[in-house]
């Protein structure tokens, strides 16, 4: 079965802002995770906890695969592997797209991978689905103008 989660979001914020809140440490924790450092072009990435007693310790990781800021004309992506402790097989990947619209923009996240979980990845893709739409709640209040 071959499960390909594909989330769109509208945002009253140019690309190049939003492009901060996927890339920035300090960005990523208004409403994802915080990062141990920005994420860079070809370097690994990783997201801390700040559960009590473990704060800092790493929570997600991957490996950059693509990474094209917004252009002059406002279009950008990043890829990027994804995987935790609790997946039973090969990484996940996503796969950002910031597309210009109006006074704002469009973040079209494409999350895929979940078939190689074995047995698990429904459950993890219906776990991931859930997890995506709080996330991006969150990214609509703190990107928004």
């Amino acid at each position: 079965m071959h499960i390909e989660l594909i989330k769109t979001v509208v945002l009253k914020a140019p690309t190049g802002h939003v492009w901060r809140f996927l890339t920035e440490r300090d960005k990523l924790a208004t409403w994802f995770h915080e990062g141990k450092a920005d994420l860079v072009p070809d370097q690994p990435w990783v997201l801390v906890t700040n559960s009590q007693g473990k704060e800092g310790e790493p929570l997600l990781w991957g490996d950059i695969e693509c990474w094209e800021p917004p252009s002059e004309n406002g279009v950008g992506r990043l890829t990027h592997t994804f995987t935790h402790d609790w997946l039973k097989g090969p990484p996940l990947r996503c796969d950002w797209r910031l597309t210009p619209a109006g006074a704002g923009c469009v973040l079209t996240l494409t999350h895929t991978g979940f078939d190689g979980q074995g047995g698990a990845g429904f459950a993890e893709a219906a776990d991931t689905d859930r997890g995506w739409d709080d996330h991006f709640v969150r990214l609509r209040t703190v990107v928004s103008w």
